[in-house]
């Protein structure tokens, strides 16, 4: 299981090592693997909300995130997106960015810094979103119930999040922007993604659950009882299975955001940070795979709501990363941090439900039945 899941991570991180040594000896194979661990770190909650979207996608669409979307994580956001962004802010063409960042690094990231706010401002955008949107939905299972109760009566009122997050965005570009007007589009654009590509995905799933239910639903009841998870019949397809596909390319590069600025930090040789980043996201991209097929956000029913808080302090750190710097140990920490207390939280509500069950188990047992 580990060796099926995890293989191609595995060796892309040896050929990405020998490349990084190939290329600066020991100190590139050192900042590539400093590299990999900080995007591991600060994408964790990635992995388990993307887990949550895959396992409702098919196994088409899901060979796909695996393959399609790789190359897009890997080579789109962590090697062409900065040099698109600065051949953008710099007017130049992309093979002149591409040379620039190979011969004047400080250049480059420099042009890198000047764009952040406009990039945080549409990353912070699209997860804050996605943050609001589910703790104002009603569910039946809370983790901080004294909060989330709350927060999903506030919910009944209709576009909420959407009053929320551009309260949130004009505070910040009025306080921290330099040039206010480019971070509010930029912010209102990550809104509109996120509204489009989640309306458009929820939109198909519907239709096509709508259609697999005259079909069987007998059948899928059995099987997502069985499982423990979505049936083949209530699974993404076609669509629908592309515009979660397209989610979850929208919602990776918002995370990426903030990874791809952290590790200026670190290295601003694009060919260094390109190799790190690019083996931490197949470790992500894998990590979501196992959670998919170990059936752990079943099983641990806290996770979800860890890595949905995690987005909403990710979310936060963005905005605020539109004036002022927030070191990475903060959001990776964050994000780490929550998603541990909601993964023990899990393990203690499981504990308990299995010593409720026990008594009721052992008085069956005693009558005979």
């Amino acid at each position: 299981m580990i060796l099926r899941t995890f293989g191609w991570s595995f060796a892309v991180t040896a050929a990405g090592l020998v490349a990084a040594f190939l290329y600066d000896q020991g100190t590139g194979l050192a900042l590539v693997t400093v590299l990999a661990i900080l995007e591991i770190s600060l994408s964790f909650d990635n992995a388990v909300v993307n887990a949550k979207v895959l396992d409702r996608m098919s196994p088409f669409w899901q060979r796909i995130f695996l393959t399609v979307g790789i190359a897009i994580a890997v080579f789109g956001m962590r090697l062409v997106f900065p040099l698109v962004i600065v051949a953008i802010t710099a007017k130049l063409g992309p093979i002149e960015a591409f040379d620039l960042a190979l011969r004047d690094e400080k250049a480059y990231e420099a042009s890198m810094k000047t764009a952040y706010p406009m990039i945080a401002a549409f990353g912070g955008m699209f997860l804050l979103m996605l943050f609001l949107d589910f703790v104002f939905e009603e569910r039946e299972v809370h983790w901080l119930t004294w909060l989330e109760r709350p927060l999903a009566v506030l919910g009944r009122l209709d576009q909420l999040s959407v009053v929320i997050a551009g309260g949130a965005l004009a505070a910040a570009a009025g306080v921290w922007a330099k040039d206010p007007g480019q971070v509010m589009i930029a912010g209102v654009l990550g809104m509109v993604t996120y509204i489009l590509v989640n309306g458009l995905g929820e939109l198909f799933s519907e239709a096509g659950l709508d259609e697999d239910d005259d079909e069987g639903e007998e059948k899928d009841d059995k099987e997502k009882a069985r499982t423990g998870g979505p049936s083949p019949l209530a699974l993404a397809t076609g669509k629908a299975g592309f515009f979660l596909f397209l989610y979850l390319e929208v919602l990776d590069a918002s995370f990426s955001f903030d990874g791809v600025i952290g590790a200026f930090a670190i290295s601003t040789d694009p060919i260094v940070i390109a190799l790190g980043l690019g083996i931490g996201a197949m470790y992500i991209r894998s990590l979501t795979v196992f959670l998919v097929r170990k059936g752990t956000l079943h099983e641990y029913v806290y996770l979800e709501h860890g890595a949905h808080w995690a987005i909403g302090g990710l979310a936060v750190c963005m905005l605020i990363g539109i004036g002022h710097h927030v070191p990475e140990w903060i959001t990776g920490g964050l994000g780490a941090g929550l998603i541990i207390a909601a993964f023990v939280s899990s393990v203690v509500r499981n504990r308990n439900e299995g010593e409720a069950d026990a008594p009721k188990d052992k008085q069956l047992h005693s009558t005979g039945v």
